[in-house]
């Protein structure tokens, strides 16, 4: 039988998190080592990052709350499923729409890219890449640590600088932009309200799955990276300040506008709450 986290002393939840830091830490170490020489970066980091949270979160529910995963917001259900598919319908819209305007509005333009050689293996192997790279952030930043902290001291005081916190660690993506901090920030703060507002992962998990797997649909760079899927690539014509420039949309304003759009759209999309071991903190 779970037990429930509130009661844990100060001194106890320090010895939690520094414990499922070092695992964290240790396990990305080792996995993105492996998978690194094996794989590339771009599958290290991602699957990595997904591995090494899991073994993390997966440990210290089990040592200290004699939980299963189910129990950070993992279980599955039909409300589940509902999230998930809410959560990846409303990335995708709010990507559709960042890179949508500007092609509209003539400020950009879909060219083909004489570098991409798209192949439908390629199509999946990213898509499934992105799927659990997005999932391994959401253990690593929403999981046991995120959610201890909310359970014991409230939503905001844990979800803003669990936001900052994830915007710093996207500090050593190529060609990363103050602008593109900021729009991170906000995401990393979008994700925590999603956990907040659904009481699982995976309404979080499909936004960031939603908005990561459309960029590179569009040919445009994701966090600093460029991964061709389609043979196209977007072009702008307008200043950084609208395109992202290197790092791509994700440092523009079009994105700051999506993020508080997504805040709006989730504030009032039909989510029902689910209750999970650690993630019902005090209203």
């Amino acid at each position: 039988m779970p037990r429930s986290p509130g009661g844990v002393t100060g001194g106890g939840i320090i010895l939690r998190l520094l414990f499922f830091a070092g695992l964290e830490y240790f396990g990305l170490q080792i996995f993105a080592t492996v998978l690194v020489e094996t794989a590339g970066y771009l599958i290290a980091a991602a699957i990595g990052t997904f591995l090494a949270a899991a073994v993390a979160n997966a440990i210290v529910v089990r040592i200290w709350e004699r939980g299963r995963m189910e129990n950070i917001g993992l279980g599955w259900s039909r409300v589940s499923l509902k999230h998930l598919g809410l959560g990846v319908g409303g990335g995708i819209a709010s990507a559709v729409i960042v890179m949508g305007v500007p092609i509209v509005l003539g400020l950009a333009r879909l060219v083909p890219s004489l570098e991409d050689r798209p192949t439908p293996g390629r199509f999946l192997l990213v898509t499934v890449v992105l799927f659990f790279g997005a999932a391994g952030e959401e253990l690593l930043f929403r999981g046991y640590g995120f959610q201890l902290l909310m359970n014991r001291f409230g939503p905001w005081t844990t979800i803003l600088p669990f936001g900052v916190l994830f915007g710093v660690a996207h500090l050593g993506n190529l060609n990363a932009s103050p602008l593109g901090m900021v729009n991170t920030t906000a995401w990393g703060i979008l994700f925590g309200y999603a956990l907040w507002r659904s009481g699982d992962l995976w309404l979080a998990i499909g936004l960031h799955f939603g908005w990561n797997w459309t960029l590179p649909l569009f040919g445009a760079p994701l966090s600093g990276f460029t991964m061709g899927l389609t043979g196209y690539e977007l072009q702008f014509n307008a200043s950084r300040l609208w395109s992202g420039g290197a790092y791509g949309p994700e440092a523009s304003l079009l994105t700051s506008f999506a993020v508080v759009l997504l805040a709006v759209w989730l504030a009032r999309a039909p989510i029902k709450r689910q209750t999970a071991l650690l993630n019902s903190p005090r209203e």
